[in-house]
């Protein structure tokens, strides 16, 4: 083969492989868009278990992720329009906190209303949002947040007492934004 024909078909080799890879390279980009997907299940309502979900949430929302949280069990006093506000962190039974707080004390008058107030202090301190920031930094950042219907019909919680742009669903509609998560959280 002469040097010319020799280059041409170099050259329309180049092109076809440069078009394969970058069909490969733009599909590939396109199934990780859509898998880049963030699903967190909120199921405790103290003020210690209220944090992880709304600062993951949050986090995963500003990395452009698409982000759900499911809110069941206790977890709905988190989106209780109320509740939210009033969130308390357990003195008893508590080992991991920064003060060892032996459970006869933990279990005297006060204490869960001081171990609150201690962590509230904590989180000021370190400058960490407060639970109701949190909340709105989730709403602000396009996170969808879904109040468990069945969990509400089992603890009375009405519609109209959690926050109004709350999504109310069952475990269905939960799992079928968690299948398609490659991230998945309980909390």
């Amino acid at each position: 083969m002469d040097k010319e024909l020799e280059a041409k078909v170099e050259q329309k080799v180049k092109e076809i492989l440069d078009r394969e890879l970058e069909a490969k390279w733009n599909h590939y980009l396109a199934e990780k868009s859509e898998a880049n997907k963030c699903a967190i299940i909120a199921s405790k309502g103290s003020m210690d278990w209220a944090y992880p979900p709304l600062i993951l949430g949050a986090a995963a929302s500003a990395m452009e992720m698409d982000t759900s949280i499911f809110f069941t069990f206790y977890g709905l006093d988190i989106i209780h329009k109320e509740k939210h506000k009033k969130l308390k962190v357990p003195s008893i039974a508590n080992p991991a906190m920064p003060v060892s707080i032996p459970n006869m004390v933990g279990m005297l008058p006060g204490m869960t209303s001081m171990a609150t107030m201690m962590m509230k202090s904590w989180m000021g301190k370190a400058n960490v949002m407060s639970i109701p920031d949190l909340i709105e930094a989730c709403f602000d950042g396009g996170v969808k947040m879904i109040g468990c219907q069945m969990t509400m019909d089992v603890m009375g919680v009405k519609r109209e007492e959690l926050f109004d742009e709350i999504e109310v669903g069952g475990a269905a509609a939960f799992l079928g934004f968690a299948s398609g998560a490659n991230l998945n959280l309980f909390i």
